[in-house]
């Protein structure tokens, strides 16, 4: 079928050249299909029905270079609705495909379909999709990987191959029922079951060993690890025995190579990292490696999972297999060794892979990161208490609107939220000393719809402040549409007077997604130049559930470039 004897393939690059899809002239255009499934799986000597994309768990990874589009027919066939969003991607003017349930769309309902548009602009490296609706990501997600642009290469030595490596979680329970039964009783959320790397827990756990994930590798070439934490609860410590590793990138931005023992890995983040094969210098040298990985937690009455989970670095070799050599790890409550670890990022900053950070700033926002409660009748909830757990951000709890905040904010109807989420919290105190001393009042919070309106090209600073409430613990805040310069982190209260004059403005990592230290702060810039409706919420997913989110409005600009695109006509209802 064409256009007055014009292909349709054809037709579409004419429109790409004239500008009409908004899509880059030199990009290719990419379509899947990705259908939500139930499937049965087994882990741990217990088999279950989990949701799944094409039957895959972990899902289909997708392959695209810088300046690429890519159309995904979501077609849901699973007994509930759910949403899928491409974390760390900008969806430059089209919010309308960035999938936060209540957010920016409602749920995909069973039976029905969506098309979701994903542009590459800027992003080159690792990044990936998820469910972004209950807890559905723990078994739906998948890795994205964006090679550089034709006629360009990588800003080091091309690997001789590479491997992604996506950590998550697994529960022998149906991951809704865990959700539900923390939601109904108003209690923490049950730990995961496993800790996986590529979906498998690895060697140490029952029913496991068989399938444990294995990298086959030569003497003398180098991989590229793709490493995601994909991961509901746990951030993670993740190391190759005997094996450097060298940092090239985060969130799909370049960094200045980083070499290190082991790196911490928060949920959302995804690292690029540089594995040379090495060790097999004789015959008689060992020729299997575990690659582990385990929890790093700061707060040890959270509960959590801590087994380790591992995946086997194997040589190509005729010796007879042997028990892998054990990796070296960072204790689970070692914040000195994920804080030397996350100290050492730094941006590429070069002539091809250039930065732009704010020097100037439009909005200053100052954001403390809490886990609350909220009063429960008769003190009936399983919280600290007798109440309900709950989190904030300026302690408002964020309380999802009847319908998405797009569609309300597309449409003006100002009903479904308020305009005026605050600047700074409503009460200054000492936000990291001990919990003791903090007025039982001051652990409260409550639910409200609250956004941020700004207006189009605005620059902002966000100084996010980690809280001690409940004895705190490292927060992973993820900026929807946008990424950040990470300028500044300490440890205690942020000073605006002095902290601000160590900021690194030359060559501050650029991220998506940013642990916030426990008990300390950490700075981001980043220029609102995207016109649309974009979410901020933890990467915890139970403090998500709890109300840690906020939301942005960046309004249009004077250009025709600078406006949101046309909602789509096949949106989800709610």
């Amino acid at each position: 079928m064409g256009f007055g004897g014009i292909s349709l393939m054809k037709f579409i690059s004419l429109l790409m050249l004239c500008g009409l899809l908004g899509t880059p002239v030199w990009g290719k255009i990419h379509r899947h299909t990705f259908i939500i499934e139930e499937t049965p799986c087994t882990r741990l000597c217990h088999t279950k029905n989990i949701l799944t994309v094409n039957g895959q768990f972990p899902g289909p990874a997708i392959y695209a270079r810088k300046g690429d589009t890519i159309f995904v027919d979501v077609i849901n066939k699973g007994n509930k609705n759910i949403t899928l969003h491409w974390h760390g991607i900008n969806q430059p003017r089209n919010p309308w495909s960035d999938g936060p349930e209540y957010i920016t769309q409602c749920g995909i309902q069973p039976g029905a379909k969506f098309i979701q548009r994903i542009e590459l602009t800027e992003e080159e490296g690792t990044l990936w999709w998820h469910a972004h609706s209950d807890f559905d990501r723990a078994t739906v997600h998948g890795a994205i990987v964006i090679f550089p642009e034709q006629g360009t290469t990588y800003p080091f030595t091309k690997p001789d191959k590479e491997v992604n490596l996506i950590l998550g979680e697994w529960w022998n329970d149906d991951v809704t029922q865990v959700l539900e039964k923390a939601l109904r009783t108003g209690g923490d959320v049950d730990p995961s079951d496993a800790n996986t790397i590529n979906g498998q827990p690895g060697n140490f756990l029952p029913c496991s060993q068989n399938d444990t994930f294995k990298v086959q590798v030569e003497q003398g070439k180098t991989y590229l690890l793709r490493i995601i934490n994909a991961a509901l609860s746990n951030e993670f410590f993740f190391a190759v025995a005997n094996h450097k590793l060298t940092i090239v990138g985060t969130d799909a931005s370049y960094t200045k190579p980083y070499t290190t023992d082991f790196i911490m890995i928060t949920p959302g983040q995804t690292m690029d990292i540089l594995l040379e094969a090495n060790q097999l210098q004789t015959s008689s040298s060992p020729s299997r490696y575990y690659i582990v990985a385990h929890p790093y937690n700061g707060n040890p009455t959270v509960p959590y999972d801590g087994n380790f989970t591992t995946a086997i670095l194997e040589y190509q070799t005729n010796n007879f297999p042997i028990m892998p050599i054990l990796a070296s790890i960072p204790f689970v409550s070692d914040t000195d060794a994920a804080t030397t670890f996350t100290d050492g990022l730094r941006s590429l900053a070069s002539w091809d892979h250039p930065i732009d950070v704010p020097k100037t700033i439009d909005e200053q926002m100052y954001i403390t990161v809490a886990v609350n409660t909220i009063p429960c009748p008769n003190k009936s909830c399983g919280g600290p208490g007798g109440n309900r757990l709950g989190a904030s951000l300026n302690n408002v709890s964020f309380q999802d609107p009847q319908i998405d905040v797009l569609e309300a904010y597309y449409f003006s109807l100002r009903d479904q939220y308020t305009p005026d989420f605050p600047n700074r919290p409503p009460i200054f105190f000492n936000f990291t000393e001990d919990m003791d001393l903090i007025p039982p009042e001051w652990l409260l919070t409550k639910k409200d719809t609250k956004v941020k309106v700004l207006e189009y090209n605005t620059t902002v600073e966000i100084v996010f402040q980690g809280t001690n409430l409940f004895g705190g613990e490292n927060h992973p805040m993820h900026l929807h549409g946008h990424s950040f310069y990470v300028v500044g982190k300490g440890f205690g209260i942020f000073d605006k007077e002095k902290d601000p004059l160590s900021y690194n403005l030359v060559d501050p990592p650029y991220e998506n997604t940013i642990g916030v230290p426990k008990n300390g702060w950490v700075a981001i810039r980043f220029r609102a130049a995207n016109p649309g409706v974009w979410f901020m919420h933890c990467h915890f997913e139970r403090h998500t559930v709890w109300g840690m989110d906020m939301v942005f409005i960046t309004k249009n600009g004077n250009g025709e470039d600078e406006k949101m695109l046309p909602r789509p006509s096949d949106m989800p209802s709610c």
